[in-house]
């Protein structure tokens, strides 16, 4: 277990270097930073000074090892835009994205898996028929236009719910703001949660439904009948734990994109969080807000690959043995 981990951690490492590497890339070679932070009447000597105290005229693998060490530090420099360590800005909006992405994250996997394993037991019936059908809209359309769509709704024509912002919000932590503990910051998560969770929710429930009725074909399935053993055993003690077995990793891969592509649900709903961020930075070519929301979102596919994979390896015991036979 110990030496899976080390080894899993030693890929990680790996990939955040890549990732880094891009984002240095990103950082140092798109557009002049000295000429984003100043005025057009600055003198060429104080540019050139500035270049100098920046470290822009120092070898490339010096001025990238300043980056990587800045960055495990959580230092990425000045926003061009907004003049405030890069830092303060992402985590001044990061509990929004975060708040967001938890509550998608839930829609997504209980409802999901729920409904994959009804449309599994129940496949011949008209429930079962119904809930394939309309999992089609999730996955055929676009985020922004199932966002639009449901502020047309629910926002304008039965005004039900707010159709931007994030509501009130209370203090809960020095650098955490949260909407959860008013009741307009909880209605203002309703229609951007169900945006953001349709798609990866019928993904989660398509996937589950065809693993399990794989796994109800096998011949210890039938086994398992023979010896008169409970459907209600059967289905959920022995189907469904192997059915789980490919879907940790599909379903990691998915809840990690949430984050990722909150992108658009985040500027389709007007949400202050770290996507809308992201999307103003591009327009005005804010290159460390860039660099580093890409290095935040790396981390998070990173680190939910190692949980995902720590958990098949606990739940696949042919992994485990084959660990042990490597090792």
């Amino acid at each position: 277990m110990l030496v899976f981990i080390l080894r899993r951690l030693a890929q990680s490492v790996v990939v955040m270097l890549a990732v880094a590497l891009i984002a240095f890339l990103i950082f140092r070679y798109v557009g002049d930073p000295i000429a984003s932070m100043v005025g057009q009447d600055t003198r060429l000597e104080d540019m050139e000074r500035m270049r100098q105290e920046l470290g822009l005229n120092d070898p490339f693998y010096v001025q990238f090892w300043t980056f990587i060490t800045n960055a495990v530090q959580g230092n990425f420099g000045i926003s061009y835009r907004l003049q405030l360590p890069v830092t303060q800005l992402i985590f001044d909006r990061l509990p929004a994205t975060l708040e967001l992405a938890l509550v998608s994250v839930i829609l997504a996997l209980f409802i999901g898996v729920g409904l994959g394993i009804f449309t599994a037991l129940r496949r011949k019936s008209f429930g079962a028929g119904l809930i394939m059908s309309l999992s089609l809209v999730g996955v055929s359309l676009p985020t922004f236009l199932i966002g639009i769509g449901l502020i047309y709704i629910f926002a304008v024509e039965l005004q039900w719910l707010p159709s931007f912002g994030r509501g009130e919000t209370v203090q809960i932590a020095p650098w955490w703001r949260s909407g959860f503990f008013t009741q307009s910051g909880l209605r203002s998560l309703i229609l951007p949660a169900i945006t953001l969770s349709l798609f990866q929710m019928t993904l989660i429930m398509r996937l589950v439904r065809s693993e399990m009725l794989e796994v109800l074909r096998q011949d210890y399935i039938r086994f398992a009948r023979a010896r008169g053993l409970p459907e209600r055993a059967i289905n959920f003690r022995h189907a469904l734990k192997n059915t789980l077995v490919p879907v940790i990793t599909i379903t990691g891969l998915q809840l990690g994109s949430i984050i990722a592509f909150a992108v658009v649900t985040e500027t389709v709903f007007q949400w202050p969080g770290v996507g809308s961020l992201f999307i103003n930075s591009v327009q005005v070519v804010d290159v460390p807000v860039m660099a580093a929301y890409l290095m935040f979102i790396a981390l998070v596919f990173v680190m939910i690959n190692l949980v995902v994979d720590i958990l098949y390896y606990l739940v696949d015991p042919r992994l485990r043995i084959g660990t042990r036979a490597g090792a």
